[in-house]
């Protein structure tokens, strides 16, 4: 029986990690509770959690209808004894260098490189497109991997092609 067997009777959780948690996780937790059909549980966090989400990363979900009462800024310590993950991805550079915690489960990683909106300098309207960009790039990723037949692929294959879905990432943002 194939490690994927039975996935498709229970919800599949999935971490979303970077530094700050506090706008790409953030977004990417969003993004895959819409697009996820269902089949999915996020969660997100950082290794040196911000303390709070960002104000234009905030206002950008609420103007695309997410409730974002729920959303806070919080550590991957917080999660290192559980509960099992079936996927961890870190969204940024600095947190995919620095030595994770082992997660419970044996998760199916990938590093997705997004550009740090909370980075981007200038006028407000500015700002407001470096996270609308990003937020672009990342529901890109997230619908390509929530497409994928998860149930059906062997863990090779699927850890294969969750690292293609990073390297759409790196074609579709930049540095700001």
């Amino acid at each position: 029986m194939s490690r994927r067997a039975g996935l498709s009777d229970r919800l599949l959780n999935v971490l979303f990690l970077c530094t700050g948690n506090s706008a790409r996780s953030i977004m990417a937790e969003c993004v895959i509770d819409r697009w996820g059909r269902g089949r999915f549980k996020s969660f997100s966090a950082g290794s040196h959690p911000k303390g709070a989400v960002h104000p234009v990363a905030l206002a950008l979900l609420r103007e695309l209808g997410y409730d974002i009462h729920t959303l806070r800024s919080k550590s991957w310590d917080e999660f290192a004894g559980g509960p099992r993950f079936d996927f961890v991805f870190t969204v940024c550079d600095h947190a995919a260098a620095e030595p994770c915690p082992i997660w419970p489960g044996q998760p199916i990683t990938a590093h997705w490189s997004f550009a740090d909106p909370a980075a981007c300098e200038g006028t407000e309207d500015e700002q407001r497109r470096c996270f609308a960009r990003t937020y672009g790039a990342l529901e890109t990723c997230i619908k390509a991997f929530v497409d994928l037949d998860i149930e059906r692929m062997d863990p090779t294959t699927l850890q294969q092609r969750v690292e293609e879905i990073g390297r759409i990432a790196l074609a579709d943002t930049c540095e700001y």
